[in-house]
């Protein structure tokens, strides 16, 4: 892992983060809690549904008794803008090692009207507690060292869909992924990279949940282009990573009627399997 740990010589803390920052929410009163969101994390003109599900994430692991998701689900109504916004959660149940809890991110239209951007409903619990006993058939994927891989800074032209939010992750995809970039896409639904803050912040539950979210859309190996926006995200975290760089993959098997699904796993760099996900993206056909 040699490669991979000189791709993240920066170290910035969990807490000192621009991410840490960005998804800080401010309480109100209980259950409510203020966010100024931020700019640096948009797709085009749009916030990066991964940012968005953190800055929920973050709002219920206060809200709730347990620090880490073990699961949150979301749906996205409608496209989130920077600027302010409003959190409100709810707790459905307190347990002993499992708590669940949903929140809501508001924002205002034109008119001063609230409007519902994102919905979400997740089981919290402790990582800490967990069992060490893993009994798994997943492997992790073959990416070749990050010296062999490329960034958005390696392309001669601008990546489709390029955005700020580039600017904040050290992203290095696989060349086997990257024909779309070359114009030749391989018809393959398929994304891997290796994955990390361009800070040099370690992964911890919560930037897990942008992880799964932060690649280029498979639908660009399918042949695809434009815009592929989330229409639900499901994401399980399952362990707390160790330091160091991720790595990403994510698959498409069934483009069908415009919608997509991807399936995302997440290893650290203890080749653990950290965090799983699906969701179901809508596609621009013709």
């Amino acid at each position: 892992m040699s490669e991979a740990a000189s791709a993240h010589a920066l170290r910035t803390r969990i807490g000192d983060s621009e991410f840490d920052r960005d998804t800080a929410v401010t309480r109100r009163e209980p259950g409510v809690y203020d966010i100024d969101l931020s700019a640096g994390w948009t797709i085009i003109n749009a916030v990066n549904g991964g940012y968005l599900l953190a800055v929920l994430g973050r709002a219920l692991a206060d809200a709730l008794p347990h620090p880490d998701p073990f699961t949150i689900s979301a749906h996205y109504l409608t496209a989130s803008h920077p600027g302010p916004a409003v959190v409100r959660t709810d707790v459905v149940r307190a347990g002993r090692t499992l708590s669940t809890g949903q929140a809501s991110l508001f924002q205002y239209d034109d008119a001063g009207r609230e409007v519902e951007r994102i919905r979400v409903l997740a089981s919290y619990g402790d990582l800490a507690d967990l069992p060490d006993d893993v009994r798994t058939t997943a492997k992790p994927p073959a990416i070749p060292p990050v010296d062999q891989c490329f960034g958005p800074d390696d392309s001669p032209a601008p990546v489709p869909g390029s955005s700020a939010i580039a600017d904040r992750l050290m992203l290095k995809l696989d060349p086997g992924t990257l024909g779309w970039a070359l114009g030749s896409p391989s018809g393959r639904g398929e994304m891997r990279a290796w994955f990390g803050l361009a800070d040099g912040r370690d992964a911890d539950p919560l930037s897990l949940l942008l992880a799964v979210d932060a690649l280029p859309p498979t639908a660009f190996e399918l042949g695809l282009t434009g815009w592929v926006p989330t229409v639900e995200l499901t994401v399980h975290v399952r362990s707390r990573p160790a330091p160091g760089p991720l790595r990403v993959s994510i698959t498409t098997r069934n483009l069908a009627g415009g919608f997509l699904e991807e399936d995302a796993e997440v290893w650290d760099s203890a080749d653990r399997l950290v965090a799983q996900s699906r969701q179901l993206a809508r596609v621009r056909l013709g």
